[in-house]
């Protein structure tokens, strides 16, 4: 077995050519009937045109649209052209056991002998397989143990299309073995037209991969459209009211069908496996005579074949209701009418609270393109979609890729074991998002799963082995010594499948599903029984349901949760990670839980919270300890709130409060608070002196025409150097003292340079002496303009004998005069008084003289120096 490390391509996979035959899976067997096999399907055409493109090159890309019969032709192909396994990857369970079940029927072999499938918990293969049909999970777990695919000779990854994030990946990982496994051929199809991006990727040496492009005559097809008048989404989901709508269009419409076209079946499409099984009940109850089935993954096997293999002539027309699995996954035959609820259910990740959950949106036209060609495989069809032609017309043109909104925990973990952390050195259609990915690697480097350069740890690899979210597989682990192996893994099993919490108790749910006969607790039965064989033994502990609410603290620490709130609809509940959540049913009246499964929600069932828990278990003291002990804290902590510094003592679970005292902060504690302080609400925390004020202009300025060493004063300036000018006032107010008793002048004033403080006040001064002998405050820019003067107001009779504007800063800077009259009130504004006397003031003397008569109004006031009457004047106003 290759060794998974660093680098792997260069350390771990050994280079094989094309010449180099490959470990045989089982003895010969007789080659596959391909024109048998291909019997009626569109894509058996394209056959030669494949091999053709596998001849020149080892990676191509298929594009040809659903229901031609790519996934049924492809790999028995490539079977044909290779002595070793063809892995075949479909993005979900169902699709790789209908598609292992149909070849298998229609190569007249037994399943599990040529044709075989693996999924999760579900393993038929045998020694002779030679083409095996797996999810995309199960060949990235199976490459961390055997990264150079030993025995398999090609591998084909359908639906790619979809971008689901498993195959995005895969994608990135086969790119990367193909480096050194020449003779490992991959095939990448899809059923739309955006093949170019993949073949990108795929190609090598700078070329595209090529690509073969099928494409077949498309039967006409009726558009119809019959929107409801309620609207299709509350802050609950799908409205009851558009679900009865879905199913009435559905029922008449399979009436006028069935009188028209007795052999011809309805598909409707639904966007989760709970709106497939209300609108399928409803159906049954407004249409008779009709066969009326569910399609999703919940769905037993048997159940789903029998949709998919089509029906007998005696039977009656179906109604097949399904989620998107029908889109491109499952071909289901005799289809000639298609009912969209053009409603679609995908991952969403909301960074602000740390939750990704299931959400319901409108469905892209894309996955609605793909959803009406169902109607037109065999002949001309028609689609009735359920909303107007401008609500579709809104709708997204394709899906957001997968990789783009999922949480990314289990990918980083698996882009760590194989040696290339966040995907780095990869060829991927799209890299992760870095604000996702972070958060992922941060969850990672909680559970010890990474290193801090992002690279996997023996802790790490072993949860990557365990197939199910490495948070679910820490549970599992650590959890099984203390609650015991069964009751780890089935808990685990009900976290990790598509089963729902009945009132949101996880322990209610599992009684349920311990004596349950239906299909899903069977498939959880298999889930546990195959978790449990993952971990050590633990015989002599007792499993109680009690030990739930560990299990899941364990794997989630951040959703501990305590009540905050009550009410008449349950209780807000606050999680360790800040966020707020609303519980109903029997929970809501428990002081702790532990949540496993939050999500954005609005309306009563949040509880005004924005978020709903939809499932937890109760978590007592102990096992809040033993699973959070990491996220305790116990610190003072220290604000100034009012001018003052205040302090408490406060014991925490990540966000949650769970006791606070107050005490008398040290300096230190002190001082941290107020430069916390000064960065969130800035040097306005401080009342500034008028003189403080003045001193910080005049700097201002200096700094503004000389530059260093004068200092910069701006509030960026002085926040970055408190240490220097703010030190001793840092540490007065820690110690309590209120801030309206600092000094910032004294505190600015230590800023000058020395020795240029020398001529502080003589580049800036503080007043100007005028010609009456006033000496008049100078009003200084404010800090951070960079265009104003500074500006003295002054009786214009004040100023007679200057003849010229007086300048500051070595004769930089003249200085604005606002020229009062007798009265104080403004005359003129002027930064040059000898254009002023030479100007402006004649016309202001004619209209002043008749005014103030007792006060001169001189002919040539440059030359006039101001009488005694002035000056006394002057004196007596001054002061």
């Amino acid at each position: 077995m290759w060794r998974v490390g660093p680098r792997r391509v260069a350390r771990g996979v050994p280079a094989r050519s094309a010449r180099t035959a490959t470990r045989q899976t089982g003895r010969v067997t007789a080659a596959f009937d391909l024109a048998a096999i291909g019997a009626g399907l569109s894509f058996a055409a394209a056959v030669d045109d494949l091999s053709a493109a596998l001849d020149r090159s080892a990676a191509v890309v298929v594009s040809a649209p659903p229901g031609t019969g790519k996934t049924t032709l492809v790999p028995p192909l490539s079977a044909s052209r290779s002595r070793g396994r063809v892995i075949v990857t479909q993005p979900r369970r169902v699709a790789a056991r209908a598609a292992a079940r149909r070849l298998a029927h229609l190569d007249g072999s037994a399943l599990g002998d040529r044709v075989g499938f693996t999924v999760r918990g579900e393993r038929v293969v045998g020694p002779s397989t030679r083409i095996e049909f797996v999810t995309a999970g199960v060949l990235l777990r199976r490459m961390l143990d055997d990264p150079g695919l030993d025995g398999v000779d090609a591998v084909i990854l359908d639906e790619v299309h979809e971008r689901a994030l498993e195959t995005d990946l895969l994608i990135g990982l086969l790119s990367e073995v193909r480096e050194l496994r020449d003779d490992l051929s991959i095939v990448a199809m899809s059923a739309t037209l955006d093949a170019e991006r993949f073949a990108a990727v795929l190609g090598a040496d700078g070329a595209p991969a090529p690509i073969v492009d099928h494409r077949v005559p498309a039967f006409p097809l009726t558009e119809r459209w019959t929107p409801s008048a309620a609207p299709r989404l509350d802050e609950r989901g799908v409205t009851r009211a558009f679900l009865d709508h879905v199913a009435q269009t559905a029922a008449f419409a399979a009436r006028d069908l069935r009188r028209d076209d007795p052999a011809a079946d309805v598909l409707v499409f639904a966007p989760g496996a709970r709106e497939v099984s209300e609108i399928a009940r409803r159906i049954s109850a407004a249409a008779d005579g009709f066969d009326v089935r569910e399609l999703h993954g919940r769905v037993p096997a048997a159940e789903q074949d029998a949709v998919v293999r089509g029906r007998a002539p005696d039977r009656p027309p179906r109604i097949i209701v399904s989620t998107s699995l029908a889109e491109s996954s499952l071909t289901v035959p005799g289809v000639r009418l298609v009912v969209d609820s053009c409603l679609a259910r995908h991952p969403q990740r909301d960074a602000a609270r740390g939750m990704t959950g299931l959400v319901t949106t409108a469905a892209p036209r894309s996955s609605c393109v793909q959803r009406a060609g169902r109607a037109t495989r065999q002949g001309p069809g028609t689609v009735i979609r359920c909303v107007d032609e401008r609500t579709y017309a809104a709708a997204p043109v394709r899906s957001v890729p997968e990789i783009a909104v999922a949480d990314l925990a289990d990918a980083a973990l698996l882009l760590a074991c194989w040696g290339a952390p966040g995907g780095a050195g990869l060829r991927m259609i799209d890299q992760p998002p870095a604000g996702n990915l972070a958060d992922a690697v941060a969850v990672l480097q909680g559970l010890g799963a990474v290193e801090d350069d992002g690279r996997a740890t023996a802790e790490g690899r072993a949860l990557a082995r365990i197939p199910t979210d490495p948070r679910l597989a820490r549970a599992l682990r650590d959890g099984s010594p203390v609650v015991g192996a069964r009751l780890a893994a089935e808990v685990v099993a009900v976290l990790g499948g598509d089963l729902r919490a009945a009132d949101t108790d996880v322990a209610q749910a599992l009684i349920g599903l311990r004596g349950g006969r239906t299909p899903d607790a069977r498939r959880w039965r298999r889930d546990a029984d195959r978790l449990e064989r993952l971990v050590p033994p633990t015989p002599g502990i007792r499993s109680d349901l009690d030990g739930i609410g560990l299990v899941i603290a364990l794997a989630f620490p951040e959703r501990i949760a305590q009540r905050v709130e009550r009410s008449a609809d349950g209780a807000t509940f606050l999680l360790a990670s800040g966020t707020r959540a609303g519980v109903r049913g029997a929970l809501a009246s428990t002081e702790w839980i532990a949540v496993a499964d939050v999500a954005r929600a609005g309306g009563r069932a949040s509880a005004g919270s924005g978020a709903v828990v939809h499932a937890a278990a109760a978590l007592t003291e102990t096992q809040r300890e033993l699973a959070a002990s990491h996220l305790a804290t116990d610190r003072v902590e220290a604000e100034f709130v009012g001018g003052r510094v205040q302090a408490r003592r406060e014991r925490r679970i990540g966000a949650i409060l769970r006791s606070s005292a107050p005490v008398r902060p040290t300096i230190e504690e002190g001082r941290d608070a107020v430069r916390r302080a000064l960065r969130r609400d800035g040097l306005a925390v401080f009342a500034w002196s008028e003189a403080a004020d003045a001193l910080r202009r005049r700097l201002a300025l200096l700094r503004r025409e000389l530059g260093a060493p004068w200092p910069d004063v701006t509030d960026a300036g002085l926040l970055a150097s408190l240490d220097t000018w703010l030190a001793s006032e840092l540490d007065t107010l820690a110690g309590g003292t209120p801030v309206g008793r600092i000094d910032l002048a004294t505190a600015v004033r230590r800023l000058l340079p020395w020795p240029e403080a020398s001529r502080f006040d003589e580049l800036a001064p503080e007043r100007l002496e005028v010609p009456s002998g006033s000496r008049v405050r100078i009003d200084y820019p404010t800090v951070g303009d960079d265009t104003a003067r500074p500006v003295v107001a002054v009786k214009l009779q004040e100023c007679f004998g200057w003849a010229d504007t007086p300048r500051l800063v070595d004769g930089r800077v003249p200085v604005l005069f606002h020229l009062l009259s007798p009265a104080g009130r403004p005359l003129a504004v002027t930064d040059d008084l000898a254009s002023f006397w030479s100007g402006p003031y004649a016309q202001v003397r004619a209209e002043m003289r008749g005014r103030y008569p007792k006060h001169p109004w001189p002919e040539d006031p440059w030359a006039a120096a101001p009488t005694r009457w002035t000056k006394n004047r002057a004196a007596r106003e001054s002061g």
